[in-house]
Formats: C-alpha cells, structure tokens, sequence
C-alpha cells in the first residue's frame, strides 16, 4: 500500500493475480486427450473417404477442432506458465500475465465450431438428392471405437472444465462429439441394416446443427470477456453502495469490475472522502467488501479527498 503525499491520494491494492487456474493437474489431463482425440482424428478422415460417409467426415471435421481447441488450450496454460516464471524475476509489458490468452483460445474455438457445423449442413443438402453407397459396416466399427475415444477424452476434461472456460471450451467439443459418435452409429445401423442410405447425410447434418447453439454460447461468454464486462449476474450497483457506505466516503466513482481469466476477476474504483479520514482504514474496509461480499481478491483502489479535484476530467 503507498501513498501519494503530492496529490493527496492513497492507492490500496488486494491480492495479485493468482497463478491460473488451470495447472499441472489440466495440462496432463488436457494432453492425455490431444493425444487421444489426435491420434483418432485420423483414423475418422481415413476411413470416412473409403466408406463414403458423410456424418463420419464430419465427425472427423469436428474431432480436427477438438485437437486444435485442446492444443491452443495447452498452449495458453504453457503460455501463462512461462510468463509467471519470467515476470518474478522482471518487469513485463504483460502487466496482467498471459491469462487472456485462455479466453481468446475459447473464441478461436467457438468459430472454428461454427465453421465446422455450417459446411457438414451444406454437404449434406447436397448429398441428398444424390444417395450415395456408404459402406454402413466399416462405417460402424469406426464410429464404435469413436465412442470409446470421445468417452476417455469427456472423462479426463470433465473437472477441468467446472474451473477454466478454455478447458470448458474443448470439454463442450468433446461432448459434442460424443454425442456426434452416437449419431454416426445410428446412421451406420440404419445404412447396414435397414438400406437407408441417407440416413447419412440426414445424421451429418444433425450433428452440425447440434454443435451451433453450444458453440454460439461459448463464443458469447468469451467475447463478453474480451470486451472487459462486468462478470454475469454481478450486482455492480450494489458494490458501489457498499463502499459508499463505508465511514468518512464521500463519493464513489469511475468503477470498474472485469474478468481477467476464469475465475480471476478484478476491480477498481475511486473512493473520496471527507478531509479528515483515515485512508488506510478506508481501503482496509474496500478490500474486505472485495474479497469478502463478492470474492473479488484483486482490487485497486484509490482514495483522494474531498478538495481534489481532476478525476472529473477523465470521461470513460
């Protein structure tokens, strides 16, 4: 805590930023399914040309960018890793770590999703008309053993994915894929069994639509993070109050709550007061409404007196 003697002013900070959420116990999760998601990938391009199947190419398309979305996930936690280890020994421009590099995976994500969905739709009204020769038996077993994949990978990101939007990220396309596997199956019975052939491009189709709404909410919740909104459902009115009523404020202004990563969030906010108050008792008691009322560790306050003037010059 320091005080600025020349202005009259006295900044408070809480606790840093913490490490990521996502550690070593989300990296080795993590690469144990980019290996297995990678590895079975190709086996879905290869043997979605030999049988002619639409839903399982397109199952492939999808598992393509589960392997980029776990990739870039690794990538960001390496990324924050190496940035921690760095800038505890020296000054960064980074001045707020690497962790944003999370959400941005998130939203690469969500687009290549969106992509994926929009060309398995526009394949399979093309193939409609056409009925090609699927091979349903091949077809079948590939799809089996993509369940099994799809199962592992869902197993290993499951408790990541309740701590870190970008693990939450290539959690959501494993599940979807997952489900994708079962429709593939479906599609493969029908062909082997009942002769439906487009039952294919029918179950290709589906998948994609599938995907659209999971991945247009991801995007959403990512690009709110990049535009530094307040997090969801934070009573932001009611923070304001809070410090407003601590004794000898006068005035609460230029707030500002954000999320830096998953659950990192932070805030800022000018609190004037009366020219008698003590400063440090005030951003004692801003920090603890932080932390405490709204689990906010990573707060900078600052506290100026009722005399000064300037801040009113800032207008955003």
């Amino acid at each position: 805590m320091s005080h600025d003697h020349s202005h009259g002013h006295a900044h408070g900070h809480s606790h840093g930023p913490r490490p990521g959420r996502a550690g070593e116990r989300h990296r080795t999760r993590l690469l144990g399914a980019f290996v297995i998601i990678g590895g079975f990938f190709f086996v879905e391009l290869i043997y979605g040309f030999i049988t002619n199947s639409l839903a399982l190419l397109s199952d492939a398309a999808h598992m393509f960018t589960d392997v980029l979305g776990i990739g870039m996930a690794l990538a960001a936690i390496q990324l924050a890793s190496r940035f921690e280890k760095r800038s505890s020994k020296q000054l960064d421009p980074h001045t707020f770590g690497l962790y944003r590099l999370e959400i941005l995976a998130a939203f690469v994500n969500a687009l290549l999703l969106v992509a994926v969905a929009a060309w398995v739709v526009f394949e399979a009204v093309q193939r409609l008309g056409s009925e090609p020769e699927v091979l349903g038996r091949q077809m079948l077993v590939v799809a089996v053993l993509g369940l099994v994949a799809n199962i592992v990978a869902f197993l290993l990101l499951r408790e990541g994915a309740q701590e870190s939007i970008n693990v939450e990220g290539a959690y959501l396309e494993v599940l979807a894929d997952l489900v994708g596997s079962v429709g593939v199956i479906i599609a493969a019975l029908a062909i082997e069994y009942l002769g439906w052939t487009w039952a294919d491009a029918v179950v290709g189709a589906l998948i994609g639509l599938w995907i659209v709404p999971r991945s247009v909410r991801l995007g959403l919740r990512a690009v709110r993070v990049l535009l530094q909104a307040a997090p969801e459902a934070f009573d932001l009115d009611g923070l304001a109050t809070e410090l407003a009523e601590i004794p000898g404020v006068v005035d609460v202004h230029d707030l500002h709550v954000w999320t830096l990563t998953s659950d990192m969030d932070a805030a800022s906010a000018h609190l004037m007061t009366s020219e008698t108050v003590d400063a440090h008792g005030v951003l004692d008691q801003a920090r603890t409404i932080l932390a405490d009322r709204h689990g906010i560790e990573h707060g900078t306050f600052q506290v100026e007196p009722e005399s000064h003037h300037g801040c009113h010059d800032v207008d955003w």
